[in-house]
């Protein structure tokens, strides 16, 4: 099956079965669509990915800093609440705490990685993921 096409199939944890997967944006798509928001919500060195030729557990990465746990707070906030309603799109799990420095949200095969300016010099994430493409990088 087509990885790019609306229906895609992914592992159920509980019996390593196929199910499909519905998405009503194409991958690409929605990680442009949330470079749009976190950029709208003054989100800074906003960085997406291409890793489809290095790994598997994704196709894009969408990596972005805040400047406040606050703001942190609000960006995943309105990515949840814009996405959801103008696009119907929901992320699969959220993973962390802006009093962290680091949250991590799960859209299959968009994954967006949200650091305070600490955290995102301290794991450098581009660093490890190198041989990714990327397609988009705003400072």
């Amino acid at each position: 099956m087509n990885r790019d096409s609306r229906t895609a199939m992914v592992y159920s944890k509980a019996s390593f079965e196929l199910v499909p997967r519905e998405s009503s944006l194409e991958a690409q798509a929605l990680a442009r669509r949330i470079v749009e928001i976190a950029s709208d919500k003054l989100a800074t060195d906003i960085v997406l990915l291409d890793i489809r030729s290095i790994a598997t557990l994704a196709d894009y990465f969408v990596v972005a800093s805040t400047a406040s746990e606050r703001q942190m707070q609000a960006l995943v906030r309105d990515l949840e609440q814009t996405l959801r309603n103008d696009d119907g799109v929901r992320p699969r799990h959220i993973e962390g705490k802006a009093s962290s420095g680091w949250i991590v949200m799960d859209f299959s095969d968009v994954v967006v990685h949200i650091f305070s300016a600490e955290q995102r010099g301290f794991y450098r994430l581009e660093e490890l993921w190198s041989a990714a493409v990327p397609l988009v990088r705003m400072q």
